[in-house]
């Protein structure tokens, strides 16, 4: 089991990440009646495009120096990698993902780029690899994306930022894949304020998150989705205990409402967002105002094909 993150454990955190990482603003959803109470809070902007940076450069500059020399490996579909990868060049550190062939080539060149290696092979093998803890035999540093619980820590910087920008906030929507960026959030916001609503967002197409809590135990769900960034089919043990403490609701998705969210954050808030990183505003629309009242929408990641991108954007797939 894990522990949530605590709070003097996410300033920390947040102190450390400092020089590395974007205090994110705060951005108004375009509207045309000019009194959005959406918020968009836009990690699209972080050096690596996506949250990931946060949560990976904690968990490294954590390690102990004979760890980090041995070189940093992940298990990604894209935007883990692309962080590890940058934060090893940050370290000095090798740095090497097992990924699925599948994986945008958008992510898989930005990988590269950074210095990392990118390891591709079938999906099934990815997820074989995180639960048979195939890493154990690795002679690297693994990071898990998910079960680290450093990880969780500097994820949860995310929600500090939130409460110092909007202490009136009633309602934060977050991405859930395999739930490291829920977990760090939902610990910071309701340590500050614990009335505030954690809402984690998957979609229909892979709703891990919601059949745990339907189950009231990690489950395991068929992955279906053009979210990428958020098709992780199981819940972890460790991740669910500190999931089902501080989570308030899960809404589901449509892969045509994520679409349309996509294309509105492109050409109204000129905000390029992959389809994962929507699922926020697209909960956040699917919901009363009343009900939702002030709230603020992680954009968890901007790495999309131009392919898919144009696709979206001219109404199609």
């Amino acid at each position: 089991m894990m522990d949530p993150p605590t709070l003097p454990e996410i300033r920390a955190a947040a102190d450390r990440l400092r020089e590395v990482v974007v205090h994110t603003p705060l951005v108004p959803l375009h509207n045309f009646d000019h009194h959005s109470d959406i918020l968009l809070k836009p990690e699209i902007h972080q050096a690596v495009t996506s949250f990931k940076i946060r949560g990976v450069f904690n968990a490294v500059a954590s390690l102990e120096p004979d760890a980090l020399a041995k070189g940093l490996s992940t298990v990604s579909a894209g935007n883990t990698a692309q962080a590890l990868a940058w934060v090893g060049r940050h370290f000095g550190a090798e740095s090497r993902s097992i990924m699925p062939d599948t994986a945008p080539k958008t992510k898989i060149e930005a990988v590269k780029r950074y210095g990392g290696e990118a390891v591709l092979v079938p999906m099934s093998e990815v997820f074989r690899f995180l639960k048979e803890h195939l890493w154990e035999r690795e002679p690297y540093a693994f990071i898990h994306p998910w079960t680290n619980r450093n990880v969780m820590i500097g994820h949860g910087s995310i929600g500090l930022e939130i409460m110092d920008d909007l202490p009136t906030v009633q309602t934060v929507f977050v991405p859930v894949g395999g739930g490291g960026l829920i977990g760090g959030i939902a610990s910071a916001v309701k340590a500050i304020n614990s009335s505030v609503r954690v809402v984690a967002v998957e979609p229909e197409g892979c709703a891990s998150l919601y059949e745990s809590f339907k189950q009231n135990k990690p489950a395991s769900v068929d992955s279906k989705t053009i979210c990428d960034g958020v098709a992780v089919p199981y819940m972890t043990d460790e991740v669910f205990t500190v999931l089902r403490e501080i989570v308030d609701h899960v809404v589901l998705v449509s892969e045509e409402n994520v679409k349309k969210t996509v294309r509105r954050l492109a050409l109204g808030n000129r905000m390029i967002v992959e389809p994962a990183g929507a699922l926020s505003v697209a909960a956040a629309l699917s919901i009363p105002a009343n009900d939702r009242g002030r709230c603020v929408c992680i954009l968890s990641g901007g790495s999309i094909d131009t392919d898919k991108l144009l696709g979206i954007l001219a109404g199609g797939d």
